[in-house]
């Protein structure tokens, strides 16, 4: 079994269809087989400790039912087997969550659609957003606030809150301060533990309203105070825990968008809102639990109590802000894309469910810029200031949904592509979300045809003595995002491929690795267990992919009536670990010199960072916002012509003279069996 079988195989009477999220992996297997059996089969990264005897509790996995028509499926309420015996005594000792089962003891009767949870997970994903160390000048809007108050007096009646105000105005300045009840509630205890003196946190942030008291301690608080960043991906979502006196990152983490089992891309998810009545509640629900365990984990990983974070900045694209708000994303499924709310806002993080924080934290969601251009994007704005620039730049958030910025301090553009989730390996045969195990690394030589690939978790080339010890404990599992782009740039370059996106035929190409596959070829990039390679279907997809991405950046050039760009950003989680010229080769950005193509690593992390320690930086990105062009890649005419011409390797007429120079590409035909080489390579 595979794992490559699609909708349409699925039409056999004495089996049942299984897909199992986030990985995608999909087949047939015998009626009656346990989910912990089938995710072995189809190489589902599913946990077991006990050998499958129901103690451990380690496979658990979260059924869905009703139907699915992007994956032609249709899951109804017992497609599994009853609850059982094992299944209840370990719910009663340990607790099971509401919806789980554990995969041991399930059996599939039916047509199923699985969600292996992270807890499941054998190889927890390696969430590639850790916040770089860009600095910013640090005006926080939370700061804490040391005073000592007057005790109360039965000639002179005052309440302590009063009395807590009059020194806050004394000492500090602080006008007119208000409190919720969360606060109040242990004011009094805290100015007795304190002998009258307390730390207050007080958040203003800077609009003119009255300033907000959002915690109250005992005494002087060495601790200080605490917020969270947060970038809520399609695919990822990450953390990072910053301190409020200097802006320093103590810890970061990240997890898989739970939504994703509702949708891969982001109209799949306003499609689930659309046609599940409480679908969009229930995406809302699961992206704040989501959120709630993220904060958590960072808290607890830097130490740092739930009573200091007080504060929180979070960005995403449209549809993951109005979800995170508890707004059905409906409009933004047709034109015109009307958003519920663009603008900033400033809200109290317990109206968006978020517990984990200190009760009376503050929220603040950066501006969004367009129906298709999100938070996230204005956060990249902010943190690569194309705005400021004497270049004209180039900024590409590559993602599910990528986000492109084109301008200088002159004039600034931005459009979204719906890339796809092939970039983060999705929709690719041994495709994985980046894990250790997972290829992220791939040569290819053009003479010889081999190939050399290098594992996440692991630092040596294939052919470097060591490597079978070293992946011994992961194997090689699949190939992530950045691996799929460089095995599939490399196979163009060593003449596997041609122009066309076609892979030749090992009478062509000169190699018995490329094999026959149905009417196609697929190039075998690994052979273990499983064979890893690349098929036609994987060329196509990333194809599909770039080309959308290409043609996004190609409308905003038209736009400002351009034909180069002077400098290349690539951002986000993804973009940091993107090969330049493997990227240039595929024809994913625009030709440019290498060394004019950087990285910004996760730049909407960085922005929501710099919105949490700053209020200027606040201003700054709002004021960005309303300068912004937006341009409408769904309603372009130029559009769909850029993306055809676009799926050419690297393009059908957009010349590439800086490419040219650093590499030789093979004759677009498989006529010669020989492939061009290389003027010169990069590591």
């Amino acid at each position: 079994m595979d794992g490559s079988s699609t909708a349409g195989d699925w039409t056999m009477a004495d089996d049942v269809a299984v897909v199992f999220t986030p990985s995608g992996r999909r087949g047939r297997v015998a009626r009656g087989t346990t989910v912990l059996a089938a995710a072995r089969m189809l190489g589902v990264d599913l946990d077991s400790v006990c050998g499958g005897r129901g103690i451990c509790s380690k496979c658990q996995v979260a059924p869905m039912e009703g139907e699915f028509a992007k994956l032609g499926l249709t899951v109804a309420a017992d497609a599994l087997s009853p609850w059982n015996a094992v299944e209840e005594r370990y719910r009663a000792k340990r607790g099971l969550a509401a919806g789980r089962r554990l995969g041991c003891q399930a059996q599939l009767i039916g047509d199923c659609l699985l969600d292996v949870p992270p807890e499941s997970q054998l190889h927890r994903q390696v969430i590639r957003k850790a916040a770089d160390a860009r600095p910013v000048a640090m005006d926080a809007a939370t700061r804490a606030l040391y005073v000592e108050v007057a005790e109360p007096d039965m000639h002179a009646p005052s309440g302590d809150f009063e009395r807590l105000a009059a020194a806050l105005a004394r000492d500090w300045g602080v006008a007119g301060p208000m409190a919720g009840p969360a606060v109040l509630a242990g004011l009094q205890g805290a100015l007795r533990a304190g002998n009258w003196a307390v730390t207050v946190a007080v958040h203003d942030d800077g609009r003119g309203g009255p300033p907000e008291i959002t915690g109250v301690w005992p005494g002087f608080r060495e601790g200080g105070l605490w917020g969270v960043a947060i970038d809520v991906g399609s695919t990822t979502i990450a953390a990072h825990l910053v301190s409020l006196a200097d802006g320093s990152v103590a810890a970061s983490a990240g997890l898989m968008n739970p939504q994703i089992r509702f949708g891969e891309d982001l109209m799949s998810r306003v499609s689930y809102a659309m046609l599940h009545p409480g679908g969009a509640a229930e995406m809302t629900r699961a992206v704040r639990e989501a959120l709630n365990r993220l904060v958590g984990e960072v808290a607890a990983a830097a130490g740092v109590e739930r009573a200091a974070l007080v504060e929180v900045t979070l960005v995403g694209n449209p549809v993951m802000h109005h979800l995170l708000l508890g707004i059905d994303p409906v409009e933004l499924g047709h034109a015109p894309f009307a958003l519920a709310v663009g603008g900033a806002l400033h809200l109290a993080a317990a109206g968006l469910g978020l517990d984990a924080l200190a009760p009376a934290a503050r929220a603040y969601v950066l501006p969004c810029i367009a129906g298709h251009v999100g938070a996230d994007a204005a956060a990249v704005a902010l943190a690569t200031a194309p705005d400021q620039s004497g270049e004209l730049m180039l900024v590409v958030d590559v993602g599910t949904n990528a986000e492109i910025l084109l301008g200088s301090r002159d004039r600034l553009l931005a459009c979204s592509s719906p890339t796809g989730p092939a970039f983060e390996g999705a929709q690719i045969s041994a495709g994985q979300r980046a894990a250790p195990g997972a290829i992220e690394r791939v040569r290819i030589d053009p003479v010889t045809k081999e190939p050399r690939i290098r594992v996440i978790g692991c630092e040596l080339w294939s052919d470097e003595p060591g490597f079978a010890e070293a992946t011994a404990a992961t194997g090689v599992t699949g190939i992530c995002g950045s691996g799929i782009i460089e095995a599939v740039a490399e196979m163009r370059m060593a003449g596997i491929l041609d122009a066309s996106g076609l892979v030749g035929p090992a009478v062509a190409t000169g190699t018995a690795r490329c094999r026959p596959e149905g009417r196609t070829h697929a190039y075998l990039l690994h052979d273990g267990t499983p064979p890893i390679l690349v098929t036609q279907g994987d060329v196509r997809a990333i194809q599909l992919a770039k080309s959308a991405l290409y043609a996004g950046a190609r409308l905003l050039m038209d736009a400002l009536g351009v034909e180069r760009v002077d400098r290349i950003v690539l951002a986000g989680a993804f973009g940091a670990h993107i090969s330049p010229l493997h990227a240039m080769v595929l024809g994913m950005i625009p030709d440019a010199a290498l060394d004019a193509v950087t990285s910004a690593g996760n730049a909407a992390g960085t922005g929501a960072r710099m919105a949490l320690v700053s209020r200027a930086a606040r201003r700054q990105v709002e004021a960005l916002v309303g300068r912004i062009e937006k341009v409408e890649t769904a309603i372009a005419p130029r559009f769909q012509e850029h993306f055809v011409a676009a799926n050419a390797i690297p393009h059908a007429a957009d010349p590439f003279p800086h490419l040219a120079a650093e590499v030789s590409l093979p004759a677009p035909a498989f006529n010669a069996g020989e492939a061009g080489g290389r003027r010169r390579r990069r590591g």
